[in-house]
Protein backbone atom coordinates (compact mmCIF):
# COMPACT_ATOMS: atom_id res chain seq x y z
CA UNK A 1 0.00 0.00 0.00
CA UNK A 2 1.45 3.34 -1.01
CA UNK A 3 1.55 6.52 1.15
CA UNK A 4 -1.42 8.12 -0.66
CA UNK A 5 -3.59 5.07 0.08
CA UNK A 6 -2.49 5.05 3.73
CA UNK A 7 -3.29 8.77 4.05
CA UNK A 8 -6.77 8.41 2.51
CA UNK A 9 -7.64 5.38 4.64
CA UNK A 10 -6.40 7.09 7.82
CA UNK A 11 -8.48 10.17 6.93
CA UNK A 12 -11.64 8.12 6.44
CA UNK A 13 -11.06 6.18 9.68
CA UNK A 14 -10.62 9.48 11.54
CA UNK A 15 -13.90 10.69 10.03
CA UNK A 16 -15.57 7.42 11.12
CA UNK A 17 -14.41 7.84 14.72
CA UNK A 18 -15.29 11.52 15.07
CA UNK A 19 -18.13 12.54 12.74
CA UNK A 20 -19.75 9.55 11.06
CA UNK A 21 -23.47 9.10 11.79
CA UNK A 22 -22.93 5.32 11.44
CA UNK A 23 -19.56 4.65 13.11
CA UNK A 24 -18.72 7.38 15.61
CA UNK A 25 -19.39 7.78 19.30
CA UNK A 26 -22.61 9.60 18.36
CA UNK A 27 -23.89 6.54 16.49
CA UNK A 28 -24.10 4.25 19.50
CA UNK A 29 -27.61 3.01 20.25
CA UNK A 30 -28.95 4.38 16.97
CA UNK A 31 -30.55 2.73 13.99
CA UNK A 32 -28.12 2.58 11.05
CA UNK A 33 -28.22 5.81 9.07
CA UNK A 34 -26.69 4.82 5.72
CA UNK A 35 -28.94 3.53 2.93
CA UNK A 36 -26.17 1.43 1.44
CA UNK A 37 -24.22 -1.59 2.57
CA UNK A 38 -21.31 -1.23 3.00
CA UNK A 39 -21.59 2.32 4.30
CA UNK A 40 -20.07 5.07 2.16
CA UNK A 41 -16.99 5.36 4.39
CA UNK A 42 -16.45 1.57 4.38
CA UNK A 43 -16.90 1.62 0.60
CA UNK A 44 -14.26 4.36 0.28
CA UNK A 45 -11.74 2.36 2.33
CA UNK A 46 -12.38 -0.82 0.33
CA UNK A 47 -12.19 1.04 -3.01
CA UNK A 48 -8.87 2.70 -2.10
CA UNK A 49 -7.44 -0.65 -0.95
CA UNK A 50 -8.56 -2.53 -4.08
CA UNK A 51 -8.30 0.13 -6.82
CA UNK A 52 -5.55 2.45 -5.58
CA UNK A 53 -5.64 6.02 -4.31
CA UNK A 54 -6.87 7.86 -7.41
CA UNK A 55 -9.44 5.45 -8.83
CA UNK A 56 -10.55 4.32 -5.37
CA UNK A 57 -11.03 7.90 -4.20
CA UNK A 58 -12.99 8.66 -7.36
CA UNK A 59 -15.24 5.63 -6.84
CA UNK A 60 -15.78 6.66 -3.21
CA UNK A 61 -16.74 10.22 -4.16
CA UNK A 62 -19.11 8.89 -6.84
CA UNK A 63 -20.73 6.64 -4.22
CA UNK A 64 -21.22 9.63 -1.88
CA UNK A 65 -22.83 11.56 -4.75
CA UNK A 66 -25.23 8.65 -5.35
CA UNK A 67 -26.25 8.58 -1.68
CA UNK A 68 -29.27 10.88 -1.70
CA UNK A 69 -32.95 10.80 -0.70
CA UNK A 70 -33.97 9.52 -4.16
CA UNK A 71 -31.61 6.53 -4.29
CA UNK A 72 -32.83 3.04 -3.50
CA UNK A 73 -29.74 2.13 -1.50
CA UNK A 74 -29.10 -1.54 -0.76
CA UNK A 75 -26.09 -3.77 -1.31
CA UNK A 76 -23.47 -1.99 -3.42
CA UNK A 77 -20.03 -3.64 -3.42
CA UNK A 78 -16.90 -2.02 -4.85
CA UNK A 79 -16.51 -4.87 -7.32
CA UNK A 80 -19.76 -6.36 -8.63
CA UNK A 81 -20.26 -10.04 -8.02
CA UNK A 82 -19.69 -12.00 -11.23
CA UNK A 83 -22.78 -13.81 -12.51
CA UNK A 84 -20.86 -16.04 -14.91
CA UNK A 85 -19.25 -19.17 -13.50
CA UNK A 86 -15.48 -19.28 -13.89
CA UNK A 87 -14.07 -21.94 -16.23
Amino acid sequence: MNPAQKFLIASVKTYQKILSPDHSFWAKNRVPFCKYFPTCSEYMIEAVEKKGAIIGFGKGIWRICRCNPWSKGGFDPVEPISKKPSK
